[in-house]
C-alpha cells in the first residue's frame, strides 16, 4: 500500500464510522476555520452557480454542508468503487483530493492535482494521437475545445467536428472562431435524453447556461442518438449539469461505437461517481481516468476520461 491508498482508506474509514449529522458538523466546523476572505469567496461562488447547494453562514443557510454530508455518507461505497476502477495514481490522487477537500476543507492534494502540462480534455499521455475522428463537442461555448483539439492533433486529425451550443451569444462567437476550418458543423441546440423544447436558464456567465422546464428563453433539445446517425469516435461534454441526460441520449453510440468520452463531472456532488458507473453499465470495457484543471480551494473543472 502506498501513501495515496493509505490516505484514501483512512478518509473512507473516518466517513464510514461517522453519522451523517457528525459529517455535517465536521464539514461546517472545518469551513469556519478558514480565513474570512476565503469563506466569503466560497459562499459567493456556491450561491452564484447553485450546483452544490446554498451557503450563507450569517443567515444560517447550510444546504451546501447538508448535501455534502448526505452524499459522503450515502455514497461512500460508490466513491470506493470509483477509486478501485481508476487506472492510474494521478486519477486516484485527484479523487482523494476532491473528497479530502469536501470533508476536511484541505487544499493540499487538490493543489497538487492541478494539471498544467496538457490542455483540458486532451491529455497526450492518454490520447497521444488522433486520426479520422468524428468529434462531438457538447457545450462548445465559443469553440475553445474544438480549437484545442485542432491545435493538439492537427487539421488532418478529424473527419468532422459537431459543435452543440445552446447560448445564442456564444454561438455567434463560435461561428466566427470556426469559420476558417472545414468540416465543422455548428448546431444551436442543447443535448438531452430526448427530443423536445426546454428553457434556458442563465446566470450572467457566458460559459454557464443551464436548461430547465421553465423560463423565458425557449430552446431546442435533441437526443444525440437521433441527431447524429454516423459513427462517433469522441464525445466531449461540459453542459452545466445535463451530462447524465446527454449520455443516456447517446447510449446507442456508446454501446455500438465505444467513443472516447471526455466528460465534466463536477456540476453536482453525484456526477463524480454516478457518471462513471453509468458508463460502465453501458459498456464494461471502458477504462477510467480523472484529470483536474481547477483551482486549489474547491474542486471544479474535473474531467472524466473514459477510453
Amino acid at each position: 500500500m502506498n501513501i495515496i491508498d493509505k490516505n484514501f482508506n483512512l478518509l473512507v474509514n473516518d466517513i464510514k464510522k461517522s453519522s451523517e449529522t457528525e459529517i455535517f458538523f465536521h464539514i461546517k466546523e472545518r469551513f469556519l476555520l478558514l480565513n474570512e476572505e476565503t469563506r466569503k469567496s466560497c459562499e459567493s461562488f456556491f450561491n452564484k452557480f447553485l450546483y452544490w447547494g446554498k451557503l450563507d453562514v450569517l443567515n444560517k443557510e447550510f444546504e451546501f454542508f447538508e448535501l455534502k454530508a448526505f452524499t459522503l455518507k450515502k455514497h461512500i461505497d460508490d466513491f470506493v468503487w470509483l477509486y478501485s476502477n481508476l487506472c492510474d495514481y494521478q486519477s486516484k490522487t485527484i479523487l482523494y483530493g476532491i473528497l479530502n477537500n469536501w470533508y476536511n476543507w484541505d487544499f493540499t492534494y487538490l493543489g497538487k492535482s492541478i494539471q498544467n502540462l496538457y490542455d483540458d480534455y486532451f491529455d497526450l499521455d492518454l490520447i497521444p494521437s488522433c486520426e479520422d475522428e468524428v468529434l462531438v463537442d457538447l457545450g462548445a461555448y465559443i469553440g475553445d475545445t474544438a480549437l484545442s483539439f485542432i491545435n493538439n492533433y492537427g487539421e488532418d486529425s478529424y473527419k468532422k467536428i459537431y459543435c452543440y451550443e445552446i447560448n445564442k451569444k456564444n454561438f455567434g462567437y463560435l461561428e466566427a472562431n470556426m469559420k476558417p476550418y472545414e468540416d465543422i458543423y455548428l448546431r444551436l441546440k442543447g443535448v438531452y435524453d430526448e427530443n423536445k423544447e426546454m428553457f434556458l436558464k442563465e446566470n450572467g456567465e457566458l460559459s454557464s447556461s443551464q436548461v430547465s422546464d421553465d423560463g423565458n428563453i425557449l430552446v431546442n433539445i435533441v437526443c444525440l442518438d437521433d441527431d447524429i446517425k454516423e459513427e462517433i469516435t469522441i464525445i466531449k461534454s461540459d453542459i452545466e449539469g445535463s451530462e447524465v441526460k446527454a449520455l443516456i441520449g447517446a447510449k446507442g453510440h456508446i454501446i455500438n461505437e465505444h467513443p472516447k468520452l471526455l466528460i465534466s463531472i463536477y456540476h453536482s456532488n453525484n456526477d463524480v461517481w454516478q457518471i462513471p458507473k453509468m458508463i460502465k453499465e453501458m459498456d464494461d470495457s471502458y477504462r477510467f481516468y480523472l484529470r483536474y484543471h481547477g483551482g486549489s480551494i474547491y474542486p471544479t473543472e474535473i474531467t472524466l476520461i473514459a477510453l
